[in-house]
């Protein structure tokens, strides 16, 4: 009897295991494994970038005002921007300070990374502290750079004095010209660091033989820079830069802490003018169509350089 109970017992013990091991055997499969681990992140992607997408896309075809509907219009907003003079200006702008900003980061950003790649002492130290311009809140660092620009009491046009280079200070942001250049400045100086260490990232991956190799078939450091350095880096170079170009033509927080826009729409952007037009004029739906223009060209560029970044790789 007794080894009946213990047969009993065992079945009944192995019979909950299999049972247990029934409920759980979905996750051993990657299928539903996979659709789970994903879910919460498609479900974000909904919620933050998808439906405020879709809601901007209905607002631009519409005439909608603050507190009041707004009906169907089609294009007609988008139509009426392109015959606006101070949303051409902003193009201009936005073309500038994009081509320039990103420019400047990939030139300095390659340099950056060649340096750090150097073995000196501190180097993980120094690697550390280039990320802080980039880490920090851009609103924080930026006001930082506005009292930098300031005319009467900034550090810049304090030194420029003292040092008998100007007679008088300089107005860094209520010059057209000096605020588009004070805002790029500020941008490059935010981005350089993550291309820097994106692109030290690049280098470490691209083996030392190859170097060895170009020395041994005579290859000095600018032949074995653009023979071996660059092809090898042409992928990372591509996603970063596709990054940073998303990144400065979004661009609102520098822009609109420095200058609001000015000096007389010198330093508009697509994202200063469509929170203008939005938020201060009232027009909703003029704002985003303003904030979608540039949309579509965006994404030929982005599809464009992917297929870039596939034939590199």
């Amino acid at each position: 009897m007794n080894v009946a109970r213990t047969d009993a017992a065992t079945n009944e013990e192995k019979g909950a295991r299999d049972t247990q091991e029934s409920r759980f055997a979905w996750l051993e499969r990657e299928g539903p494994l996979g659709y789970a681990l994903t879910a919460p992140t498609v479900l974000i992607l909904l919620l933050l970038i998808a439906y405020p997408f879709g809601l901007a896309l209905w607002l631009s075809m519409t005439n909608k005002l603050v507190g009041q509907p707004g009906t169907f219009v089609g294009l007609k907003n988008f139509i009426f921007l392109l015959d606006d003079q101070v949303f051409r200006q902003t193009v201009g702008n936005t073309l500038i300070y994009t081509s320039a900003a990103v420019f400047f980061k990939v030139v300095l950003g390659v340099a950056l990374a060649l340096v750090l790649k150097q073995s000196f002492r501190g180097n993980f130290l120094v690697r550390g502290l280039l990320l802080l311009p980039w880490i920090v809140p851009a609103s924080l660092s930026t006001l930082a750079w506005l009292w930098v620009f300031d005319s009467l009491h900034g550090v810049l046009n304090w030194a420029l004095v003292g040092l008998n280079i100007v007679k008088v200070p300089v107005n860094w942001l209520g010059d057209p010209t000096l605020a588009k250049i004070a805002t790029i400045v500020v941008n490059v100086w935010r981005g350089t660091p993550f291309f820097g260490i994106a692109f030290l990232a690049g280098l470490q991956s691209i083996s030392e033989e190859l170097f060895d190799a170009a020395k041994v078939d005579g290859a000095n450091a600018w032949h074995s820079f653009w023979k071996v350095t660059l092809p090898l880096l042409q992928p990372v170079l591509v996603v970063v830069t596709i990054f940073s170009i998303v990144q400065t033509l979004a661009d609102f927080q520098i822009v609109y802490v420095l200058t609001r826009g000015g000096p007389v729409n010198a330093t508009h952007l697509f994202g200063t003018l469509a929170f203008q037009t939005a938020f201060q004029t009232g027009r909703m739906g003029l704002g985003a169509a303003t904030s979608l223009f540039v949309f579509p060209a965006l994404a030929i560029l982005v599809i464009f350089e992917l297929r870039r970044l596939r034939e590199a790789i």
